[in-house]
């Protein structure tokens, strides 16, 4: 018998030490045996720990091993039956995560695995173990949340956005249904973050993120892009073209309406209305950028048709935007390719005598002529390009006025010169005048720099500093387009003006029409009082020259006397024997 009992000894040994492991590892084992028929099943062994796990003992589940599929979720149970099947048949390893109900009432995530093999008499016995996944899971949603959702407002985010709208692309061109995407933009929110702070405005942005969703079915998708800029993607809409186009209007419509009610903001109430840009997909292929730029380009189109409002894209704006930008680009080459030049329009004084003129950007295309000021400067402004040219003209009207200077017929001639806002808000501005001055040897008091209402408006103070810097050196200032700003008669005296200029619009009409005659008289007397030049811009026709003298103007700028000319033509009416 001692063999006998050496081996029994043996074998509680072992027991003993799967039992220890068993007790240790993070979850439960067990054996599970499926017979040859398919359908009868025992569970042979498992580890304590499923009652730590699911509350059941491994005798009840020897008993009766369908206590385990109880506490699975009934939308997972289906999934779970089937890969264990899979397995068995196939004689593959199997591994399955799925959802449970714990002792607790929580639900846990648990991931199954287990290795088959078949027994000589034809049944399958499967070894295996469960373990406790909820955390991994949960890191990995969060980390899924993170990637893919906006933190503040738990929108979709611009990643996941690009996805679904590359699946939603897709999916248009098989069941040829049509999808709109419409860009929202807030308008005038950098008032309120400036205003009322951030907290704030993250406040606005998480209402009209929930506000959206409100109005759109389950199947679409409402995304913040962005700052305060959010994208509604809409889903099988009608196959019709126009059709769709309705049914993705009437949901702008909804939207304005629900974003144009109150937004209640630390107990205040706020107004903001939104900006929305439509296009449509699915009858075409298009790219996602493609789709984005269209819908953003009409939302533009909305701001600029007055704000709180929608527009369509239409293919009419794709082509100003493709002008545009080859507009831009044959600008920028223009300027390194010295194709700007400057003109010089004559200004005169009540006695019609040349006593200076204006510098004016002119640009020669090399196969487009010509191109106006008014296609051209705007867009130099909207680049920044107008840094570089406006630094062009004041170079080229220092230059010249050096040049008049050495002439006793020319020497007492000024210069006009017009200062962007941009220009006039860069910190080196000044420097860069009197730079320039001192290069090209010109006379600070024969030019005048020539600003805007508008540009003025901002930071009082240091447009005054800044004036008052380049006034000590002897640098004029004229105020340009008078009476077709605010025209704030507070800020107007605080400026170091020398002049103000009569905007044309008032010149056209003044004969014609009382309020433009009336304005002028005013704008006349205004400046009398405050010991300032004035020159009347848009001089065509002597009716207008003989009322402008009447009422006390004394300088004039218009066809009248002269359209804007390159310098040597100028010159040649100044001085004809040169």
């Amino acid at each position: 018998m001692t063999e006998e009992h050496r081996a029994a000894e043996q074998l509680r040994e072992q027991l003993l030490f799967i039992q220890r492991i068993a007790s240790r590892i993070p979850g439960f084992i067990y054996q599970y045996r499926l017979h040859s028929d398919g359908t009868t099943a025992r569970v042979q062994y498992i580890s304590d720990a499923v009652t730590q796990f699911l509350g059941v003992t491994p005798h009840e589940v020897a008993q009766d091993h369908d206590l385990l599929l109880k506490h699975v979720l009934p939308e997972d149970a289906p999934h779970l039956r089937r890969s264990a099947v899979v397995s068995a048949r196939r004689m593959l390893p199997w591994r399955c995560e799925y959802r449970v109900v714990g002792p607790d009432g929580s639900v846990r995530w648990h991931m199954t695995s287990a290795v088959p093999h078949r027994e000589p008499d034809g049944t399958v016995l499967s070894h295996g173990f469960t373990m406790d996944i909820t955390d991994r899971k949960q890191a990995e949603q969060e980390i899924k949340r993170l990637a893919f959702y906006d933190a503040l407002t738990g929108l979709p985010n611009r990643r996941l956005l690009l996805d679904r709208l590359q699946r939603a692309i897709v999916a248009g061109q098989r069941t040829k249904a049509q999808g709109a995407l419409l860009f929202i933009d807030l308008d005038n929110f950098k008032d309120l973050n400036d205003t009322l702070g951030h907290d704030m405005g993250d406040q606005l942005l998480s209402q009209v993120a929930a506000r959206l969703v409100a109005c759109v079915r389950e199947t679409d998708t409402v995304a913040r892009f962005g700052g305060d800029e959010f994208v509604v993607m809409l889903e099988n809409l009608s196959s019709h073209l126009h059709e769709a186009a309705s049914q993705a209007e009437a949901v702008a419509d909804k939207l304005l309406a629900n974003l144009n009610q109150p937004f209640e903001l630390g107990g205040a109430r706020h107004y903001s209305t939104p900006s929305i840009g439509i296009t449509l997909f699915g009858e075409h292929r298009l790219s996602v950028d493609e789709l984005l730029k269209r819908a953003d380009l009409a939302m533009y189109q909305a701001k600029a048709a007055g704000r709180n409002t929608q527009r369509f894209f239409d293919p009419e704006m794709q082509a100003a935007v493709n002008a545009r930008s080859n507009l831009e680009a044959d600008l920028r080459q223009g300027l390194a390719r010295s194709e700007l030049l400057v003109h010089y329009q004559p200004v005169v004084d009540h006695q019609g005598k040349l006593v200076g003129a204006e510098a004016l950007a002119r640009w020669r295309h090399p196969q487009r002529g010509m191109i106006s000021p008014a296609e051209f400067i705007p867009l130099a402004e909207q680049t920044g390009l107008i840094l570089p040219l406006g630094q062009a003209v004041l170079r080229s009207a220092c230059t010249q006025l050096h040049l008049w200077a050495q002439h006793e017929a020319t020497a007492h001639l000024t210069l006009s010169v017009n200062v962007s806002a941009r220009q006039f808000r860069q910190p080196g501005f000044v420097a860069q005048v009197l730079d320039t001055l001192r290069e090209c040897q010109a006379r600070p008091h024969k030019l005048k720099l020539e600003l805007t209402e508008s540009m003025l408006l901002g930071d009082i103070e240091d447009a005054v500093q800044r004036m008052e810097l380049l006034k000590k050196q002897g640098v004029g200032f004229a105020l340009d387009d008078f009476g077709t700003g605010y025209s704030s008669l507070s800020y107007l005296k605080r400026l170091p003006l020398d002049q103000v200029k009569i905007d044309q619009s008032f010149v056209r009409d003044v004969l014609s029409d009382p309020n433009d005659a009336a304005i002028v008289r005013t704008i006349l007397a205004l400046a009398k009082s405050l010991d300032l030049q004035v020159v009347a811009e848009g001089v065509e026709t002597a009716g207008q020259l003989g009322f402008l003298r009447l009422h006390g103007c004394d300088g004039f700028q218009g066809y009248l006397f002269g359209r804007p000319v390159p310098v040597h033509e100028m010159d040649a009416h100044i001085y004809p024997a040169l």
